[in-house]
């Protein structure tokens, strides 16, 4: 298992440089659900963010929506109605593939285009397929093939490494 408080403090400390360097203002913090809302919560909270939490469920923009279909626990977004130029951080559990963060910020963006992205994972691992990477991280994993990582929360939060089929 995975020292969830030591990850969390690493995602913390680069954040708090990513804003100061990139001078947002006013920053609405994102979640991806479900695992990157467990963890936006905890930086939202860390960070003294005014703007409400945003929670963001990417399902309807998945580019495999039509392959695994309508899955029954999905849940709304809850955003506000215009980013138009606003700074976003948004946080995610797990950087995998790209694709959720794609998806993500296809969502984003059907609500107005923010003036700046800032994206935080707390865990990066190998298999980036498409160009984009995270801002801040709180940790970089390489997992042997069949592995993978899970996150359970949201108390306690904690992650444990899979191997799948097991």
């Amino acid at each position: 298992m995975l020292a969830i408080p030591e990850l969390l403090n690493n995602l913390e400390t680069e954040l708090k440089h990513t804003i100061a360097a990139r001078q947002l203002v006013d920053p609405l913090m994102i979640g991806i659900r479900t695992g990157g809302v467990w963890i936006a919560e905890v930086m939202h909270q860390r960070l003294a963010i005014n703007e409400p939490l945003g929670l963001l469920d990417i399902s309807f923009y998945r580019d495999d929506f039509s392959q695994i279909g309508m899955h029954p626990n999905v849940k709304p977004s809850h955003l506000p109605t215009n980013m138009e130029g606003r700074d976003i951080i948004l946080i995610d559990d797990v950087f995998y593939t790209g694709r959720t963060i794609r998806a993500a910020l296809n969502e984003i963006f059907d609500y107005g285009r923010p003036h700046q992205v800032i994206f935080a994972a707390l865990i990066k691992r190998d298999g980036k397929q498409i160009p984009i990477t995270p801002d801040c991280v709180g940790t970089h994993l390489t997992l042997d093939a069949g592995q993978r990582i899970k996150l359970t929360g949201p108390e306690p939060l904690s992650i444990v490494i899979e191997t799948c089929g097991k």
